[in-house]
């Protein structure tokens, strides 16, 4: 990715989404607002001088148009060959749910990387435990949740009953969420999301110090990318809902499913994310209509420097053109 800091551009891809999706937050219809941050990524990918490919996209699970795995996006395609090649992961809204209804924590995520660097991961399923970078190195996915809920306390200087896991609210999780309430850390419950889960675990602010649970593989990739770039850590296995998604997985070249990743084995390199909120979140305000503007607050990531920037954005609709992706996509 030479030495161009390429999220500081594609940002404008997740605020494109963001506000398009966010004119749809509470009316009860997640496909449409999946299908318009879709549609605005794509025309805001056209106006960035990238050769990308996403590696990572959306899956049939949400039975929503995707930006497929294999599509070409970016300017760069057209203009020639010193356009940077990269590879790209993205959930153009992680949190159809979440947007429909107005709940908190809807976002949406690009994470982008050299050729050949993020983990091909199939659409299936990912046990995940992630961490901020204090207590990075003392995790391990192969032993129990209260054993790491005691090596995440020791490493923060602090009880575990002081500590937060945040998890999804899950039939399958049931006795992951006895067992930590019966270790006596706190827990906060999220009905989808768990990129900005893991992300949350490296920010202070956010009051969350683990994220435990099985969730997207894809997004097990993006959250990695994420952590990766401020230092945190996240571990990764396959779990496979049945045969078919073990022989698309083979296919893919996916090693045998008892493997647990690491964060370098899942997103190598250099690594850039952007996120922007959607809805108001424990870790980015949401989407602020005013009229003919709108306010978004993003998040930028770098692994290379290890910068972190929030951008606090206004956009004036009445000095787009028409057709830009800046002025949202009506329904």
């Amino acid at each position: 990715m030479q030495d161009r800091n390429l999220a500081l551009e594609v940002v404008r891809i997740t605020e494109a989404a963001a506000l398009a999706s966010a004119r749809l937050m509470g009316r009860g219809d997640r496909k449409l607002a999946d299908h318009v941050a879709v549609e605005a990524m794509r025309r805001a990918f056209d106006t960035i001088d990238i050769r990308g490919t996403v590696v990572i996209g959306e899956g049939e699970r949400d039975e929503a148009p995707m930006l497929f795995i294999g599509e070409t996006v970016g300017m760069g395609w057209q203009t020639g060959e010193s356009s940077p090649k990269v590879d790209i992961a993205v959930d153009p809204l992680e949190g159809t749910n979440l947007c429909a209804t107005g709940a908190p924590d809807a976002i949406c995520v690009i994470a982008i990387a050299n050729e050949g660097q993020f983990l091909n991961a199939p659409d299936t399923y990912m046990q995940k435990i992630a961490v901020g970078p204090e207590a990075r190195h003392v995790i391990d996915l192969r032993e129990s949740p209260t054993w790491n809920l005691e090596r995440i306390a020791k490493a923060k200087g602090k009880k575990v009953t002081d500590c937060t896991a945040v998890i999804l609210e899950r039939d399958r999780h049931a006795d992951l969420i006895a067992e930590v309430r019966q270790a006596g850390a706190r827990i906060r419950l999220i009905g989808d999301g768990d990129v900005s889960g893991a992300v949350m675990t490296a920010n202070p602010d956010s009051g969350i110090d683990v994220l435990f649970g099985t969730g997207g593989a894809p997004e097990g990739v993006i959250a990695a990318a994420a952590l990766k770039c401020v230092g945190g850590e996240l571990q990764g296995r396959l779990r496979f809902r049945n045969d078919e998604e073990r022989a698309r997985a083979k296919r893919m070249g996916v090693k045998g499913e008892d493997t647990i990743y690491s964060t370098e084995e899942l997103a190598q390199g250099d690594v850039m994310f952007a996120a922007t909120g959607v809805t108001k979140g424990y870790l980015l305000e949401g989407v602020r209509f005013f009229g003919d503007s709108a306010k978004t607050e993003s998040i930028v990531m770098r692994s290379k420097s290890g910068t972190v920037r929030v951008i606090n954005a206004t956009h004036h609709f009445n000095t787009k053109p028409k057709n830009s992706w800046a002025t949202g996509l009506e329904p």
